[in-house]
């Protein structure tokens, strides 16, 4: 069923400008512009007139018998280019859609389940005074106390997760504007919740169990945000143990080569460095080939900063190969997004553009 709303749900994307009125009236998208300050708790909630956004959590969980997962919940909301007249309420003005996964080693595969819906009906909301998405029976919600709870009722596996922030809100790029291309539009408004304590149940195979663990929350929105040359990007979010927080991102072209990067590093004295493109350096260490997608991923990788004290490397080792992500039946790409290592610190690492050009 899922499956064949997702069909229905693409087959009205793609019909909805053809069955407009002459002239219709496109929606005008913001532009992302520096200088714009974020504001809480509002900017925690949804941002409808820019083109798309996303809630995205990653983190390490430990269960009672001391195994070792990795988790993604990312919540999307995405506004598409149809006549901003009409008056059904059937029209889909605003589109949310959700995907979820865990990384289980015994498994040896992504484990991965996912929503789409257009908005609407009291099915499928988006707050715009606070983080309040739901679609279906799928829920992230923040609560006065600052934790955010995750409700994800999955096929082979269910979230019932409560995180807990230990550290402020680390606004990324220049006070929350955060440049991802050459023109000063390709750009996102971007802050991040690092060392976030999870607490909650996981449950598999039938089986609820309880786990704890560390989590990174990213929040973007934005309307312009690849350059034309772009095929994808490499994004890591690293929980260092020392307790600093470290993003990094390259945007890339057809070849492979870097056409911006950027990130931060916050010390765990608070004390934040901001990179700009040539403080950011990844290179591949070894690539794994999906067997069902034949894409080649460098799921390996060398990341190395330039910081004011000098140059610091890290590598980064996947907790096993295969993580990558098919949501082609939500819309979605092919993507790989694992739970990785490194020297003093544990995070995830997102590699996109790698099966097919990634369009947003």
């Amino acid at each position: 069923m899922r499956s064949l709303a997702a069909f229905l749900l693409a087959f009205l994307l793609a019909a909805a400008p053809a069955a407009t009125q002459p002239g219709p009236e496109r929606p005008t998208y913001p532009e992302v512009r520096p200088g714009v300050p974020l504001r809480f708790p509002a900017d925690h909630g949804a941002h409808p007139q820019f083109r798309t956004e996303w809630w995205y959590v990653t983190g390490w969980l430990k269960t009672r018998d001391g195994e070792t997962l990795g988790f993604q919940v990312t919540f999307f909301r995405s506004r598409p280019p149809v006549d901003q007249r009409n008056p059904s309420a059937f029209a889909p003005k605003q589109i949310l859609f959700a995907h979820a996964a865990l990384s289980d080693p015994k498994v040896g595969r992504l484990s991965h389940d996912q929503r789409a819906a257009r908005a609407g009906f009291g099915l499928a909301e988006a707050s715009t005074s606070d983080m309040d998405i739901v679609i279906d029976d799928w829920r992230m919600r923040r609560a006065p106390d600052d934790e955010i709870a995750v409700r994800i009722p999955g096929a082979e596996f269910a979230f019932d997760f409560v995180f807990r922030p230990t550290q402020p809100i680390l606004v990324q790029g220049e006070g929350g504007y955060s440049r991802k291309g050459p023109l000063a539009s390709q750009a996102s408004h971007y802050y991040s919740l690092p060392h976030l304590a999870v607490a909650g149940t996981l449950t598999r195979n039938g089986r609820p169990e309880p786990v704890t663990g560390t989590a990174w929350l990213d929040r973007e929105w934005s309307s312009t945000l690849l350059d034309p040359q772009a095929v994808g990007w490499d994004w890591v979010g690293l929980n260092l143990d020392d307790g600093a927080a470290l993003m990094a991102f390259q945007v890339r072209d057809s070849e492979g080569q870097a056409l911006w990067a950027g990130g931060s590093l916050r010390r765990p004295n608070g004390e934040v460095t901001v990179f700009a493109p040539g403080d950011v350096a990844f290179s591949t260490l070894r690539t794994w080939r999906s067997p069902r997608t034949d894409a080649v991923y460098p799921v390996e990788r060398g990341l190395t900063l330039r910081l004011p004290e000098g140059e610091r490397r890290w590598t980064l080792r996947p907790l096993f190969d295969d993580q990558e992500l098919d949501s082609r039946a939500a819309g979605g790409p092919i993507y790989w997004e694992g739970a990785v290592a490194a020297e003093g610190g544990r995070g995830y690492l997102e590699l996109t553009g790698y099966a097919a050009p990634m369009s947003l």
